[in-house]
């Protein structure tokens, strides 16, 4: 399948930041045999196989503390009074983070007609649908009774029972069934040139009808190319709105109480901010995984791996704004009990979460000034990772922190984990990176037809020079 006469309008032209995004052998036919070599041949099957194999464990895991966890309850997670809001809402707003983070960046490069986002833009749609899959295990099991999970969804009956709008446990559920929603569709839209490649491509039978049943009758009329672009554009704007609105429903819920370290308007927006850096952080972790499983360094370039920390040292030099100036704002605020939860986050029992933002997320970003770093996967890989950690600990000291110590000394006390809360957790990675390890195995790695875009632009960009 070749896109033909089937440019979008629109399409930027000009030079690249950080050097030739593809090499210029690069045509059509290559760019497509790369990519839909990899669902087809498989290479490096070893590697895909051990990684698979500890995620598949890490999995089987979560199950044996699920088990666990409904056959004792909650309380085998250490939440207690007042700390009701434990590692089990750090994990589910950490994930959501990750996803709108994702999701945002990805819809916001393509509604800027940023065609080199083709290298990137399906290891963060992917990274986006699959951290809300992971989200979504918290909404159910942290209910007491998940028996009665349908409970917090307005579905019509008899007795005229309706769900407590003003409970979080109801908006966590309308958040993560409308965010799945829209992340899916922009993900699965934005593959039906792809598949239709696939199906054109694939050798054995079973393969031309499952690719051929995903890519829905795609042909590469002008009609088909025409509605999918408008429909691709009209999902990214409502992924831009979602992902908007969860982070900032979420900030609301704590800006809206008088608890300190919580009645802040600067939360939405630094909710917002951390979102956007933490899920470039698995972005990049996850670009420089699949170039170290699969031979894509001709279409994953160092240049995209450039232009990614480009991002990632802006996003994260505006987090670092943030955090200055909830500090600032804080110190000279003249509120006893805000400066108060203020040094607590520095100096008290929890202040390893805030020195874990500060070393993890805030410092390591200070690397991408350089050029090297930033070309470099592995060091992408090591900042990524030490972003998200930095971010979960900002969750951990924005949920705990405050909790834990508030206005009367009667109704203070301290939060300390468990052992299966920490393992749920960590199935609930092991969850997400399985299913990422079988998405990449079987869908396009890339987009075929904007890694096919921009070859065409480039080589149009050098005739005429």
């Amino acid at each position: 399948m070749a896109i033909q006469a089937a440019t979008p309008k629109g399409t930027p032209r000009g030079a690249t930041i950080g050097g030739q995004y593809i090499p210029p052998s690069h045509t059509d036919r290559s760019i497509g045999s790369t990519i839909a070599g990899i669902a087809f041949e498989h290479p490096s099957r070893t590697r895909w196989f051990i990684a698979f194999g500890i995620s598949f464990l890490m999995t089987g895991w979560l199950v044996i503390a699920l088990v666990w966890l409904f056959y004792w309850g909650v309380g085998v997670w250490g939440n207690n009074i007042p700390v009701g809001w434990a590692l089990d809402i750090v994990s589910y707003d950490w994930w959501m983070g990750n996803a709108c983070g994702a999701l945002m960046v990805s819809a916001l490069l393509l509604l800027l007609r940023q065609y080199w986002r083709g290298a990137l833009n399906r290891a963060a749609e992917t990274t986006a649908v699959l951290c809300a899959a992971a989200a979504g295990v918290y909404p159910i099991i942290h209910l007491g009774r998940p028996w009665f999970f349908y409970w917090n969804l307005p579905y019509p009956n008899n007795l005229l029972l309706w769900p407590q709008f003003r409970s979080p446990l109801v908006w966590d559920a309308f958040d993560i069934i409308s965010f799945l929603i829209v992340a899916v569709l922009f993900w699965y839209v934005g593959m039906l040139p792809d598949l239709a490649t696939l199906r054109d491509r694939a050798s054995r039978r079973i393969q031309k009808q499952m690719y051929g049943i995903a890519a829905l009758g795609w042909r590469g009329s002008a009609m088909h190319w025409a509605r999918w672009l408008q429909a691709y554009r009209i999902l990214a704007i409502l992924g831009v709105l979602q992902a908007v609105c969860v982070q900032v429903g979420a900030s609301v819920m704590y800006a809206g109480t008088v608890e300190p370290g919580w009645h802040d308007t600067l939360l939405p927006f630094l909710f917002i901010v951390t979102a956007a850096l933490s899920g470039l952080g698995m972005v990049a972790v996850l670009v420089s995984v699949i170039r170290y499983l699969y031979p894509v360094e001709t279409l994953i370039t160092r240049a995209h791996l450039d232009i990614l920390g480009r991002l990632i040292l802006a996003v994260g030099l505006l987090a670092t704004y943030c955090y200055a100036a909830d500090f600032f704002f804080t110190a000279l605020g003249g509120d006893v009990y805000e400066r108060a939860g203020m040094m607590r986050r520095f100096t008290g029992t929890y202040a390893w979460s805030w020195w874990l933002i500060v070393i993890a997320a805030l410092l390591p970003i200070h690397l991408l000034w350089f050029r090297g770093i930033r070309r470099s996967a592995f060091m992408l890989f090591v900042i990524g990772f030490l972003m998200m950690a930095g971010v979960w600990g900002d969750h951990f000291m924005t949920l705990v922190t405050p909790q834990h110590h508030d206005f009367l000394p009667s109704s203070q006390a301290f939060y300390t984990t468990s052992f299966w809360a920490v393992t749920t957790f960590l199935g609930t990675v092991g969850l997400f990176s399985m299913l990422v390890l079988l998405v990449i195995r079987y869908v396009p790695i890339a987009s075929i037809v904007e890694s096919r875009l921009l070859a065409r632009q480039q080589q149009e960009t050098t005739q005429h020079a």
